[in-house]
């Protein structure tokens, strides 16, 4: 396999940062499983099995199903397996990850912003931003999962 440099490595002050804004997701309100979707749909999105591999087995950790992580892809599919909230939050994460094909509709910010006040909001698109981020690091570095 071709080799690449690791930014995290290669740049510490890089991985502060990131670790940082990571840090600063984990202590939101946001909930667990709420984090763990988010990183996994983006993950997913992005085509970045380090990501996928490492968030799928913590959302298992923090109690997800296999069900609902496995029918993740095909989310609005699956009737009543996803919350309202949950539904919305994944549409984010799409439409943040896929910023540039017509950004946040509307319709859909509406939405959100009358389901979650602007404190949980700003959470939720700061988490996508965050897991945006670390796919593309991975993914520039090609990083492996892990066992």
């Amino acid at each position: 396999m071709e080799k690449r440099i690791n930014i995290l490595e290669t740049e510490p002050e890089a991985k502060k940062a990131l670790y940082g804004l990571a840090g600063y997701i984990e202590k939101s309100a946001l909930t667990k499983t709420h984090q763990e979707l988010i990183k996994i749909r983006a993950s997913q999105i992005n085509s970045c099995a380090f990501c996928i591999n490492m968030h799928t087995k913590d959302a298992l950790k923090h109690g997800e199903t296999t069900q609902r992580i496995v029918l993740l892809n095909a989310w609005r599919e699956v009737n009543d397996l996803y919350t309202k909230e949950e539904r919305i939050i994944l549409a984010l994460t799409e439409a943040v990850t896929l910023i540039s094909q017509g950004g946040i509709p509307s319709d859909l910010y509406k939405e959100a912003s009358e389901t979650f006040d602007e404190n949980y909001l700003a959470q939720i698109i700061v988490a996508i931003v965050g897991i945006n981020t670390w796919n593309r690091v991975a993914i520039s570095g090609l990083f492996q999962p892990a066992e």
